[in-house]
């Protein structure tokens, strides 16, 4: 025990008040740049004036503050009902047990990807392709259009193409197939996320805001390629540095020598 004052310190209590900061830290970090981080120092703010206000003998006030505060909890949870389900979905994963795909398949995916990429960014085809890991999404998949084919260049390029069916949504690819085709994806509401960017972008990171999935978008408008995962957008990558990322997060382990030598030129924008 270390005497601090009056009070004795003992590693208990250093054990304790560590978990408290980490858990306030990373509470914060979920909730930064979102609505609830102004709600949440709004329910501060009336934490501190009902104590100034007990303190200073204020009774009408202070029953009138007490009556706010007992509906606290239910106003909590309605307020950051977001936050909370984004919480729940994070614990609710463990990205230590399982890859996205296995090291043998995924380096023709990726360049099956890459290829589709490529030619859409050069016509300017709009594309939203969702990387889920092998029991994700199941849910978007059941409401969008069933398929189960190989993951081939020329087959996301015409589901993309603006004259056929299923080009408005998203393609989830699973299990090393393409599993569904016209997925809706929910819009995040991240006030950072920047007003260039349009619904196919903002769909791309609120699906990464509470699943663990990799998501590639390419822009309809300016063929700009953009990558979403962990509720972040990055966008303007060159061909190179997309195959750089999805070798990186979906498993392939070497990295070809001349792409990890080109000198990028590309400017990337993050919001988070």
């Amino acid at each position: 025990m270390i005497p601090i004052g009056f009070l004795e310190f003992g590693i208990k209590d250093f054990i304790e008040v560590f978990i408290i900061a980490m858990v306030l830290f990373y509470l914060y970090r979920w909730i930064r740049g979102t609505f609830a981080i102004q709600a949440a120092v709004g329910l501060v703010f009336i934490i501190i004036i009902n104590a100034v206000v007990s303190a200073l003998g204020l009774s009408t006030i202070n029953f009138i503050l007490r009556r706010i505060l007992d509906v606290g909890v239910l106003a909590v949870f309605i307020i950051f009902q977001p936050e909370i389900r984004k919480l729940l979905y994070s614990l609710g994963q463990n990205t230590n047990l399982d890859r996205f795909f296995v090291s043998s398949s995924s380096e023709s995916i990726i360049d099956e990807v890459i290829d589709a990429a490529r030619a859409m960014s050069h016509s300017k085809t709009g594309a939203l392709i969702v990387f889920a890991r092998t029991s994700s999404l199941q849910d978007l998949v059941d409401v969008g259009f069933k398929l189960d084919a190989r993951v081939n260049s020329e087959l996301l390029q015409t589901i993309f193409n603006k004259h056929t069916p299923l080009h408005d949504g998203a393609v989830v690819i699973r299990n090393n197939r393409i599993v569904a085709a016209s997925c809706y994806l929910p819009i995040s509401q991240n006030p950072n996320i920047s007003t260039v960017f349009g619904t196919r972008h903002r769909a791309a990171v609120g699906i990464t805001e509470t699943n663990n999935v990799f998501v590639l978008v390419i822009s309809e408008e300016t063929g700009r390629i953009s990558i979403a995962r962990n509720g972040s957008l990055t966008s303007g990558l060159t061909i190179q540095k997309l195959r750089i990322e999805m070798e990186e997060t979906l498993g392939k382990q070497k990295i070809d020598d001349e792409e990890v030598g080109f000198s990028s030129t590309q400017a990337e924008m993050k919001i988070g």
